[in-house]
């Protein structure tokens, strides 16, 4: 029977099986230290569309067709297919995923996505009322930046904690029969908002949300960093990251030694000019589909915890002097 510990937990009895993952990247994220860990590096971030929009869309439209094609399942095999991006209204989702005729549920958890996405998607397998799922999500440069900051023609400088919106998608095949990579726990985050305001440093507003929610995975399973080989956030960057450390520290626990963030892996940092790293829906999810579950399976690691954080607010809200509402998602994955 699966159980639920304290307010925020639940462990698998059934335990959901990632079964198929895909990565697709923009040419940027290919020339990154993880390059060789994705399945497609695109040489055209627009895909061939005739919009930003519409080539975040075809993002998710090939993740998902890869992930399927691997272990030659139909889309009418899926029941369900959870998904959404950073655009206003999903956009990108719902036009890249308009054609699968699967049964859709459309999220929204910022960055967080990913994490979301595999967590109800788990909680639907695990609880007998699908047997396949798609989880999956997606950012794009071009779109995040027309619609969060400045057209791409304005050239607007960036400041020293500022991320760079990863192109890129993830896309994970859950089932209820597998062996391997499986998921054992879900900590569902809460929305946490310590009054930053400042858009260009998000992980410095990101950080607290995943704080609440880690040491909430660890109140109420009684495990501890040493039940983990890596304990991976998504994407605080490096001002995120460090802050992430610091106070985790005062609450008992000390990750420094296991933790890693995706927007410090995507990204040669320094060499590709992303100041404090990257970030995006497709930055968490194309490291964790990629590298990272790679790794798992060459046995680099056994038990993961993997915490994506996201920032609720929209270009009115900063606008209006409103500060930036965060959350944060856990999965833990074991091997």
């Amino acid at each position: 029977m699966n159980e639920k510990f304290g307010k925020q937990t639940i462990k698998f009895d059934k335990t959901p099986y990632i079964i198929s993952r895909s990565s697709v990247v923009g040419f940027k994220e290919g020339e990154g230290p993880l390059k060789d860990s994705f399945d497609m590096v695109v040489s055209d971030d627009k895909m061939g569309q005739t919009s930003w929009d519409l080539a975040e869309g075809a993002f998710q439209k090939t993740a998902v067709e890869i992930a399927l094609k691997k272990i030659n399942v139909k889309n009418s095999d899926i029941e369900y297919i959870l998904s959404g991006d950073l655009q206003n209204q999903c956009a990108a989702t719902h036009y890249g995923l308009r054609e699968t005729n699967i049964p859709f549920l459309g999220l929204y958890g910022a960055c967080s996505t990913m994490v979301e996405g595999l967590s109800v998607g788990s909680m639907i397998v695990a609880a007998g009322y699908a047997k396949k799922v798609v989880a999956l999500t997606s950012s794009h440069f071009c779109s995040a930046e027309k619609q969060y900051r400045n057209p791409l023609e304005y050239g607007g400088q960036r400041t020293p904690t500022a991320q760079w919106t990863a192109t890129a998608s993830g896309a994970v095949v859950l089932s209820d029969i597998g062996t391997g990579a499986k998921i054992t726990h879900v900590t569902t985050g809460k929305i946490v908002d310590k009054g930053i305001c400042d858009v260009s440093n998000m992980g410095a507003a990101m950080a607290p949300a995943a704080l609440d929610t880690i040491c909430a995975h660890f109140k109420d399973t009684g495990l501890t960093p040493d039940d983990y080989d890596l304990i991976l956030t998504g994407d605080l960057g490096i001002t995120g990251s460090e802050i992430l450390c610091d106070l985790i520290k005062k609450e008992g626990y000390d990750i420094e030694k296991k933790h890693n963030d995706c927007g410090k892996m995507l990204y040669n940092i320094d060499a590709q000019d992303v100041h404090a790293g990257g970030s995006g829906c497709g930055c968490c999810a194309s490291v964790l589909c990629g590298h990272i579950l790679n790794e798992m399976e060459k046995g680099t690691y056994k038990n993961i915890l993997v915490a994506a954080t996201g920032a609720l607010m929209n270009p009115l809200t900063v606008l209006q002097g409103e500060s930036i509402p965060t959350i944060s998602h856990a999965v833990a994955i074991t091997i």
